[in-house]
């Protein structure tokens, strides 16, 4: 029940974040559409959010929990609070030189992720331009991401959730009031993100304060320390598999046809919805509570806390991937499908999503597997696992994207991309889980895998007739908004409805799906 309580805060706080993200993207496809200005900025917004998930939420955030939950287990108050701020002063330290590297290199660092802009000398000149501005985010945000790993150590999950709303409200800012007011209108959301790293920072400081653990920039060698970024640095690497391959396609699709980012960002942004909501929300809620177990050697808390993470993962992704994957095209036309944004758009972007999708699965459990690691201290194994995912990611892009290209002169090659990502989301979920079992530190109790199947054959009867009853393209395009809006509402949840029917009929009747879900013993 904490459990479920702590993931239902953070799922709640992040939703309401993502409900104005997509009000901004809503806002950024009818004001700005998808061109060459708007692939330049998708492409400086990544730089420091990819940098933001390697420093931070990923390899930080997965090496000062489990460390910082051991303070919190053995060591005094006073002693605590001198390892966060110690911590906090040589993250701060290291950032201003990463920012500083970053700022002056911009042109260098805009060819690296996005080579395709040298065809385009004004392109690049512009993305250049705003990553100036926007690089700085990655030092304000990372604290803010320190801030937010210590609060979630305490159990405070709900604002460090609700952290992320300024970035929308800033970007929503920028569409609607700046954007005129510059000659390159794009500009105005380089500044909008900007401004959104300070105000995340100072919502979350004033929190900590009052837990008496504001910190207090302090430099010098410190034990603790020393173990964070020994276990960070191969973290680095393991805890941003996903968005180095996310980073892969960008650079890629940045050699493609006009659009090619634009319309993998607003796909990615609409599989990212459940895996913010409810994969990051459960790795969240279940990493402190595995490192704490780890620390007191409780191996029957450890795995079976991951046992009610997957069921609880399975019982949302799979039928969410049902879902997205054939409602793309009427979800996509409802929410972008206006002004700049024209109905090629919305298939092309319908296109990518689909098969983004059908990975959906797999990232959202790589967010329950990768804490069992990082929470045993154990950060090379998920590195290990990294390469080879990375390298199958690479192998599935030469094997299937290049001879796409080829037959197809590169038109919707960057679907290829996409799909190629979600297969190699797949192979990392499967090493996680393999090697967390094989050493005995995951033991599925005895009824995960009837409770896997039953949730799968009900997600498929719902696509079925969701597919059945799904209007043609056609009839999405030429529809008035309230019209799509009432169509989509009602396909969604009638959806739901023959999916709890299904589950109903295959086993999974409410008081036994609770059941199933508090019944994490581990298997003999």
């Amino acid at each position: 029940m904490s459990l479920l309580r702590s993931t239902a805060v953070i799922g709640s706080m992040t939703m309401l974040s993502r409900v104005l993200g997509f009000v901004r993207d809503m806002l950024l496809a009818r004001v700005f559409g998808a061109s060459p200005a708007t692939d330049a900025f998708f492409v400086v917004f990544k730089i420091p959010n990819f940098l933001r998930r390697l420093f931070a939420e990923g390899a930080f955030a997965q090496a000062f929990v489990p460390v910082l939950s051991e303070y919190r287990e053995k060591n005094t108050r006073a002693e605590l609070k001198d390892f966060i701020d110690h911590m906090f002063g040589t993250l701060a330290a290291v950032l201003i030189v990463v920012v500083g590297l970053g700022i002056s290199a911009a042109p260098l660092v805009i060819t690296l992720f996005a080579p395709g802009f040298s065809d385009d000398p004004a392109q690049r000149t512009l993305a250049a331009h705003m990553l100036w501005i926007t690089f700085p985010y990655l030092f304000f945000i990372s604290l803010t991401a320190f801030a937010a790993s210590t609060l979630n150590a305490f159990g405070r999950f709900a604002m460090p959730a609700l952290a992320p709303i300024w970035l929308n409200i800033t970007l929503i800012i920028a569409t609607l009031f700046a954007a005129p007011l510059f000659k390159e209108p794009v500009m105005a959301l380089a500044w909008g993100v900007f401004f959104a790293g300070i105000l995340q920072l100072f919502f979350l400081l004033p929190f900590l304060a009052r837990m008496g653990l504001l910190p207090r920039p302090r430099f010098g060698h410190h034990a603790g320390v020393r173990k964070t970024i020994r276990l960070m640095v191969p973290a680095m690497f393991g805890a941003s598999i996903t968005q180095i391959n996310l980073l892969v396609d960008t650079i890629l699709a940045s050699m493609l046809m006009a659009g090619s980012v634009s319309w993998l960002y607003y796909s990615d942004r609409l599989v990212e919805l459940p895996l913010g909501v409810f994969g990051v929300a459960i790795s969240t809620v279940i990493l402190p509570k595995l490192a704490r177990a780890f620390s007191r050697t409780d191996h029957q808390d450890f795995s079976g806390t991951l046992n009610w993470a997957i069921k609880f993962t399975v019982l949302l992704g799979l039928p969410i991937c049902a879902g997205l994957v054939v409602l793309a095209q009427p979800m996509l036309a409802t929410l972008f499908e206006y002004g700049s944004f024209n109905a090629f758009d919305t298939h092309m972007v319908a296109l990518a999503m689909s098969a983004y999708a059908l990975g959906l699965p797999a990232f959202l459990l790589i967010k329950i597997f990768a804490p069992g690691f990082y929470a045993r201290q154990d950060t090379k194994t998920p590195v290990k696992i990294g390469l080879v995912a990375v390298g199958a990611n690479l192998l599935f892009k030469a094997m299937i994207v290049l001879p796409w290209m080829f037959l197809f002169g590169g038109y919707a090659a960057h679907v290829g991309l996409a799909l190629t990502t979600a297969m190699a989301a797949w192979v990392n979920l499967i090493l996680l889980a393999f090697f967390l079992h094989k050493r005995a530190v995951w033991k599925p109790d005895p009824a995960l895998w009837r409770f896997i199947r039953q949730v799968l054959a009900a997600s498929l009867v719902m696509a079925a007739l969701l597919l059945w009853l799904r209007p043609d393209a056609s009839h999405w395009t030429q529809a008035t908004a309230w019209w799509r809006i009432g169509w989509l509402l009602g396909l969604i949840f009638g959806g739901m409805g023959v999916f709890a029917l299904a589950a109903a009929i295959t086993g999974l009747h409410p008081k036994r799906l609770w059941s199933g879900l508090q019944n994490t013993e581990p298997q003999p």
